[in-house]
Order: C-alpha cells, then sequence, then structure tokens
C-alpha cells in the first residue's frame, strides 16, 4: 500500500535560527529530496484506503469510475488507471456491463488463488475438511515473528486434514492473531461450509490480499504419516505460508504438508 497518501507535496527549508552561515565555514546541509508518487498511484492509495476501512464491502459495487474522478478532483483517465492496477492485484474485479466490485473470497475465482495443489488428472475441486483441534495460546518466538507480534502474545491454532476424495492429502497448521479472531471456535470452523478465507472475510473482517510463500522436500514422521494414512518416511511438500492483509499486516502463519502421489503444486508467474 502506497505510505503516503498526500494529494501534493509539501517543501520544508531548514532555518538556522535566522542567520546565514559563517563566511568560510564551509559547512553545506541538504535538506532531503521530497519523494514522488504519480498521481494514479496516489488515487490507487486513496481507494485502496477506502477498501481496508469498510467503506466498500467484499463484493459490494465501487462507485463508477466518473464519480471517483468528481470525488478525487482528477480525470477519469487516472482513475481507470489505478483501478486497472486494483484489479491486477486481486483487490477489485471488473465485471463487464456492470461496473467494479471489491474482490471477495467467496467467488470461485478467488477461491483457488491460495490452494496452488492440482489433481494430476481431472478438474482442481475443493477439499474435504477434518478439524483436528482449534485452540488459543500464546505465540511461539518464530510465529510471533512472522506474524509481527510480541513472543507470547494471543493467537489461535487450528490443525486439520484435508481430503481428496476420501484420500488424505494435505495436514495444516495455522497461527492467526488471538486478537484479530476472538470467537473463532473449531465448532464454528466446522459448520461454515465455505472456504476459510471467506469466513475470514465475512465474519472477522479480514482479508488475504497476498501470500509469501516458502517450499521444501520433506519426509513423513509418525505422527504426520498416521493423519495422512501414508508410510513414515514418504516424500512431502512443505508449505510455510504468511498471509498479508491490507498494508502488508500479516495475519496468518500457515504450514501445510502435501501428498503429491496424485497431486502437483502449480503456480503462475507473470
Amino acid at each position: 500500500m502506497v505510505k503516503s497518501l498526500a494529494m501534493s507535496s509539501v517543501l520544508s527549508n531548514a532555518a538556522n535560527n535566522g542567520a546565514a552561515p559563517a563566511a568560510g565555514a564551509g559547512t553545506s546541509v541538504s535538506a532531503p529530496s521530497p519523494t514522488f508518487s504519480p498521481l494514479y498511484q496516489q488515487i490507487k492509495a486513496l481507494i485502496t484506503q477506502s477498501l481496508q476501512s469498510g467503506e466498500w464491502k467484499p463484493g459490494e459495487l465501487i462507485p463508477s469510475e466518473v464519480e471517483l474522478a468528481n470525488r478525487f478532483k482528477v480525470s477519469q483517465g487516472t482513475v481507470r488507471k489505478a483501478i486497472d492496477e486494483l484489479a491486477a492485484e486481486n483487490l477489485v474485479v471488473r465485471r463487464q456491463g456492470k461496473g467494479t466490485f471489491v474482490a471477495t473470497h467467496h467467488e470461485v475465482r478467488a477461491q483457488y488463488r491460495f490452494l496452488r495443489l492440482m489433481p494430476d488428472v481431472g478438474e482442481p475441486h475443493h477439499p474435504e475438511n477434518r478439524i483436528i483441534e482449534v485452540k488459543r495460546l500464546r505465540a511461539p518466538a518464530e510465529v510471533a515473528r512472522l506474524l509481527e507480534m510480541k513472543s507470547g502474545d494471543p493467537v489461535v491454532f487450528i490443525k486439520r486434514v484435508q481430503s481428496f476424495d476420501g484420500a488424505p492429502t494435505i495436514v495444516e497448521e495455522l497461527w492467526l492473531p488471538g486478537t484479530l479472531f476472538k470467537g473463532l471456535t473449531a465448532e464454528r470452523l466446522i459448520e461454515y461450509k465455505g472456504p476459510m478465507y471467506g469466513l475470514f472475510e465475512t465474519e472477522f473482517g479480514t482479508r488475504m490480499i497476498r501470500a509469501t510463500e516458502r517450499i521444501r522436500a520433506v519426509i513423513a514422521d509418525e505422527s504426520n504419516a498416521e493423519l495422512l494414512q501414508i508410510s513414515v518416511g514418504t516424500p512431502l511438500l512443505s508449505v510455510e505460508r504468511v498471509s498479508l492483509t491490507y498494508g502488508d499486516k500479516p495475519v496468518e502463519v500457515r504450514r501445510g504438508l502435501y501428498v503429491t502421489q496424485n497431486h502437483h503444486y502449480q503456480n503462475e508467474l507473470s
């Protein structure tokens, strides 16, 4: 997110108590150069601020380009360029003949943005979930670092197994900031039938904008082998994800182990 929302830059000159420097002093202090942000980037930041504040909710229609141009006193072309970038970042969705809408995790196209395990044969589909445990605990040091919290701050811990066509394929552990996810229970996760990120968005006001991942090969230990119904020592794909919301604020640490006998991890680079 653009950090400066100012529509104009203000330059300030340093005063030297009103006195000119002594001749021959040989001392010069250079003022810091003002940062420049293109106008469309400033409009993009202002629109993002409105999304973050909840002025327009996920799934809602945002004002037209003409209305936004009038609101911000800029050209329609400037607004269009800002919205183009927001759409490319999956913050909004353009719909032909209908307008521009705030992106939501409830849309089918959005649900597969964060599900990268694809079947070797057939169409991708959502897994069945089995919740192993949900509990509140104090953040371990590494989790706290990734969530930019203090070690020992409250977090919600979730462990689940995901299956495709009855075959356990993914075992996941998630850590969520306790202050953002008050009231999240195993019962709520079990009764909710949509995507987990949809639940986070609807009931806890937290939308995952993007994520970073680290991937490595590991082997199954005894406990994970039992959950995944595989042999100890079976090769697995380990994926550690940090998900971020508006302002690049980390709001989830997720560690998953993937069985890739009938699936592969697919990513698109652009």
